[in-house]
């Protein structure tokens, strides 16, 4: 595997330069990129055109990860030239007669099957079930073939985000990429590092990801009388207060944040499900923590490939945690190099919600202000 990565910044344009170059031998390209940007067509056009053989994957984001370096309003691509993995991909168009379950069943299905390995997932970041999309890729995929990746984002505006697969950029789409062959090592790992406060409190009415009440009471109600001034500035700023879930005591809880509310209906939408019966605990920031979870993410990924420095690292990290840290922000990618090596090319994006699994050999979970990493290597 070879790997090169250009990104672009207003002051500097492309660096390394992109014009002018035509590598045929690339066969995928990741693109990772602000909103506005990607909705000028003139930049997926010049980067088409480099790369004239390879396929475009990719979406909007919160912030755009290249190597340490995390930066707003660019593009990042890194170029793949794979040696003996095969790669196909699909996408589909969520609507109201298309939900989160049936995208995730279709695009399960439309890949082929024999010696599929790994499958990356991005997502339309604001109207999607990630819980349920999740579940409809896992159900329709061979046992032992793994998930991750993330929903797509936009800034801290939540208004529009953009998804792609061979296509120009489209809301309200779903995209999946298939890694097929023996020779493909593909390992992951997914933490938080959130301090929970305040009661437990039960779901009492809620339909999918939509929350209604918590004991019994409106749960908007509830939650900005936690917030306090902060609740002006929902639902943004409800990424600075998620939600555990979690169905009983001593349970591994299950982090959910908003993506909308309704103050007609005083409710609150979420990226994944809340189910009725479950357990919901507000939970808050803590700077060390947040950053330790990051490291913890990279070990679980560098052990789940025995311990060797990968060739690629995608990482997606929720933008609740880049909010918080603020300029601390690269301290966490950082903190992902110190664990994977100077060897290793780090890619990816800060996002709206992450896929993986918790464990090893585990289905995979919607996971609200996570870092999540894929690590990828050919033997």
């Amino acid at each position: 595997m070879k790997i090169e990565q250009k990104r672009w910044t207003e002051e500097k344009g492309w660096f390394p330069e992109l014009q002018g170059i035509v590598d045929e031998a690339v066969q995928l390209v990741l693109l990772f990129g602000a909103t506005q940007l990607l909705k000028d067509l003139a930049y997926i056009h010049d980067i088409k055109a480099a790369y004239p053989k390879a396929h475009l994957f990719g979406c909007s984001t919160a912030g755009e990860i290249c190597g340490t370096q995390v930066t707003d309003n660019s593009f990042v691509i890194t170029a793949i030239k794979l040696e003996s993995t095969q790669i196909k991909g699909a996408k589909v168009k969520i609507s109201s007669s298309l939900d989160s379950l049936q995208a995730g069943e279709i695009l399960a299905r439309s890949l082929e099957k024999d010696d599929l390995v790994h499958v990356i997932v991005l997502s339309d970041g604001i109207n999607v079930n990630g819980s349920d999309l999740a579940e409809g890729l896992t159900n329709n995929l061979p046992e032992g073939v793994s998930i991750t990746g993330g929903l797509a984002g936009d800034g801290e505006r939540f208004q529009e985000t953009l998804v792609f697969w061979d296509d120009i950029p489209a809301r309200d789409t779903i995209s999946v990429l298939g890694l097929y062959g023996k020779s493909l090592k593909v390992g992951y790992g997914s933490l938080g590092g959130w301090d929970s406060f305040g009661p437990d409190r039960l779901i009492t009415r809620s339909k999918g990801n939509v929350l209604y009440e918590l004991d019994g009471k409106s749960a908007l109600e509830l939650y900005k009388m936690y917030l306090g001034e902060h609740a002006k500035g929902l639902p943004a700023t409800g990424l600075l207060f998620p939600l555990s879930i979690h169905t009983g005591e001593g349970e591994s809880g299950l982090v959910r944040t908003i993506l909308s509310i309704n103050e007609e209906k005083q409710s609150m939408t979420f990226a994944g499900d809340v189910p009725e019966g479950s357990y919901a605990r507000l939970m808050k920031a803590n700077f060390d923590r947040l950053i330790d979870g990051a490291i913890g993410a990279a070990k679980k990924s560098y052990k789940s490939i025995d311990s060797f420095s990968p060739e690629l690292a995608i990482l997606i990290s929720c933008v609740g945690r880049k909010m918080i840290l603020k300029q601390r922000t690269e301290e966490e990618v950082e903190g992902v190099r110190d664990i994977l090596g100077d060897k290793t090319v780090l890619a990816g994006f800060y996002s709206y919600g992450e896929i993986c699994p918790f464990t090893l050999g585990t289905k995979c979970e919607l996971h609200n202000q996570t870092m999540t990493i894929t690590v990828i290597s050919e033997k």
